[in-house]
């Protein structure tokens, strides 16, 4: 420190009998949300009257005081920067390798927000091919839940098993005061849901699920025209298509397929697997309305490839005056996951993660915009995670991630089951 105040001190220049004036370099410190990166001055006063005669020994007595005073404005700065630098990152368990999904956080580039402690898995050849493509050790992989967590104690859990598996996560864990994040849906039925809420509640634990199309900037500006812009008036219909040529098609692992095709762990086929979005979406964009009634058609379009489990379905949602329609399948002819969101004066389309086209209003044809991805921690699942955990951010009502939501979620769910099961339309209290 002494040679940098030397150094600055040596730079400075003198203001004839008012004081000494520094003008000191860009800094980019940061303590939560200050910031001190812009260049700027910093005044030291000088006591000594300037006389012609006493020049070198004014000289010498001011920068004396300029190094002394400096020496102390940079500890300042340093020890604000302190907390940035020295946060603590989350500790965080994973509990089932079975969901691909977890690649997400295996894969994911360090960066200091979460600490990857222990992970739950049986299937101990699936963990050491993981283990080998993502470079952990097996030292970190336990049988259960209750030896990964008393080696461990991690402050979170990722569940990344069966879908029928969440509520024993929760039941686990929330007791420990451990958060939980689950893959989406948040669990295979309402029954299940309901106990996880109850849990959670009682425990005060976050109890959060993760959804790919919480992470698109599209439809972050698709809520935000709808209801902060009120760009295109009421709502009136929101079509949400979601899915892939198939599981089998398009080459999941074994470990993974087995209970995705299973009615039990997974609670349905495709109408489980991707009618969850649909149902997240919409609930988000009428921010937690629930419809009046859901009307669902399932099919097996492919019985020789999945004879457990339906592969198509449509769920019709009916509001007091909207439409929501989710088209899940297991039958597109590519990968997709994009909405239309219509109001009575415009539509908005967000066809993917960055891209949407528009029109409104007064335009005689649509527009086309990319966008930028989120800034985080709004980017990623296990930043939000990290930073809800600490107490840094809250999650708006009926967040994508929320419990709230993901309660309303389980309904329409359970609903379009039944409907699909009875051939015509349930009611929703």
């Amino acid at each position: 420190m002494a040679e940098l105040v030397d150094a600055y001190v040596s730079g400075a220049y003198a203001l004839t009998g008012v004081g000494v004036r520094l003008p000191l370099p860009a800094l980019n410190m940061t303590k939560g949300s200050v910031r001190l990166d812009a260049p700027f001055f910093f005044l030291v006063p000088v006591f000594y009257l300037y006389q012609k005669n006493d020049l070198f020994e004014y000289q010498a007595k001011s920068q004396k005081l300029m190094k002394k005073q400096f020496a102390f404005f940079l500890l300042v700065l340093m020890s604000a920067a302190l907390p940035a630098q020295t946060k603590t990152p989350l500790k965080i368990g994973i509990v089932g390798l079975t969901h691909t999904h977890v690649h997400w956080l295996l894969g994911r580039p360090e960066q200091g927000d979460v600490q990857l402690v222990g992970i739950v898995e049986t299937n101990k050849d699936l963990a050491q091919r993981y283990a080998t493509q993502h470079g952990y050790s097996m030292d970190i992989v336990f049988n259960t839940m209750a030896d990964m967590i008393a080696k461990t104690k991690p402050e979170a859990v990722a569940a990344f098993g069966t879908i029928y598996e969440h509520l024993e996560v929760v039941e686990t864990c929330a007791p420990l005061g451990i958060h939980v994040m689950v893959e989406k849906p948040l669990a295979v039925s309402l029954k299940h849901a309901r106990k996880m809420k109850k849990l959670a509640d009682k425990h005060r634990i976050l109890l959060l699920t993760n959804y790919e199309t919480t992470w698109y900037a599209t439809n972050h500006k698709t809520f935000d025209m709808v209801h902060s812009d009120r760009a295109i008036g009421d709502l009136r219909k929101v079509v949400i298509h979601d899915g892939h040529q198939g599981p089998k098609e398009i080459g999941v692992n074994k470990e993974f397929l087995d209970w995705l095709t299973d009615p039990v762990q997974n609670g349905g086929g495709a109408v489980t697997d991707f009618g969850c979005y649909g149902a997240n979406l919409i609930t988000w964009l009428t921010k937690g309305a629930k419809p009046v009634s859901v009307l669902a058609l399932t099919q097996q379009i492919k019985p020789d490839i999945y004879p457990k489990v339906d592969d198509e379905a449509t769920i019709l949602l009916q509001y007091p005056k909207m439409q929501g329609i989710i088209q899940a399948s297991w039958n597109w002819p590519f990968n997709r996951k994009d909405m239309e969101v219509y109001g009575v004066t415009g539509q908005i389309f967000s066809d993917n993660r960055s891209d949407m086209r528009i029109r409104l209003e007064k335009d005689k044809t649509e527009r086309k915009e990319t966008l930028e991805e989120r800034k985080a921690p709004y980017n990623d699942p296990f930043a939000l995670f990290a930073s809800l955990v600490r107490g840094e951010i809250t999650l708006p009502a009926y967040d994508l991630s929320s419990l709230e939501n993901n309660m309303v979620v389980m309904e329409i769910l359970e609903a379009a089951k039944k409907s699909a099961k009875k051939g015509k339309a349930v009611r929703v209290r």
